[in-house]
């Protein structure tokens, strides 16, 4: 009987080590692994603005991706409550997600508000201007971070648009969990390859942009169709694009830019 405890006793102790020592391995690694993790999160962020800007593509390599977004990339923090360029703080490292969830730098919207479903919005954020490659500082392209709930997901993504302030140059999403050959579709480079050349605001500046079955309406300059059998995620895709182009979103800071001559 006492064999018997003693070898029981053994056995816990050495699953208990083993645990122990895995758990403390499984702990280092997670730390150590940390800032490669970002480094590919921070690539695939750019690999990302650089192909929805229409300058890049998936065989570039991680170099050549780096280098291209330093020479044609310029990023600001913006305050969206005012439209003005928050020079404070450094745009590389300032994170406008993690501020979106702090009370402390983000507003709670309300139910009418929060057409994308997004529940608060950050009260800064980062936008990116693509530059004439010229050196002479020219604005190319606006790049504006968009997110808003499909049907399953929030949506991340970036949209791309012209000097004018209206017209589309691309519409892509970086992030979502949207149900594959449904609302997944919008990775589908025939569908974005709907919205170059679409307008985003009607004649009196407001937000106009509209995706809907073929034939529901002969507004072909503000009009995408639709997600076939995937209306909530089409849906999802113009609240968010109505409310990140309105006054709750990036309509101050397109303002400001407009007074400027952008």
């Amino acid at each position: 009987m006492s064999n018997n405890k003693e070898s029981t006793a053994r056995t816990l102790i050495v699953a208990f080590i083993v645990s122990l020592v895995a758990s403390v391995f499984v702990a280092g690694s997670a730390i150590y692994l940390k800032p490669v993790q970002q480094q590919n999160r921070l690539l695939d962020r750019q690999r990302s603005i650089l192909a929805i800007a229409g300058i890049g593509d998936a065989q570039l390599s991680a170099g050549e991706v780096r280098a291209l977004f330093e020479r044609r990339i310029e990023a600001q923090v913006v305050d969206l409550t005012t439209g003005e360029v928050n020079t404070s703080l450094d745009p590389t490292t300032f994170d406008a997600l993690k501020a979106a969830k702090d009370p402390k730098t983000s507003t709670e919207l309300a139910d009418g508000e929060d057409i994308a479903l997004i529940k608060r919005r950050e009260q800064l954020t980062t936008v990116y201007r693509l530059v004439k490659d010229d050196g002479s500082g020219e604005l190319e392209a606006l790049i504006l971070p968009v997110r808003g709930y499909g049907l399953w997901s929030t949506l991340h993504g970036f949209l791309a648009i012209r000097p004018d302030l209206n017209t589309v140059i691309g519409l892509g999403f970086y992030q979502h969990g949207e149900t594959p050959g449904l609302g997944g579709e919008v990775d589908n480079p025939k569908w974005k390859a709907l919205w170059p050349g679409k307008t985003l605001f009607d004649d009196e500046g407001r937000p106009a942009i509209q995706i809907a079955k073929t034939g529901a309406t002969q507004d072909t300059e503000h009009k995408v169709d639709a997600l076939a059998g995937a209306t909530l995620t089409s849906n999802g895709v113009k609240n968010l694009l109505v409310f990140w182009l309105g006054e709750q979103g990036f309509g101050p800071y397109l303002d400001k830019l407009r007074q400027n001559g952008a």
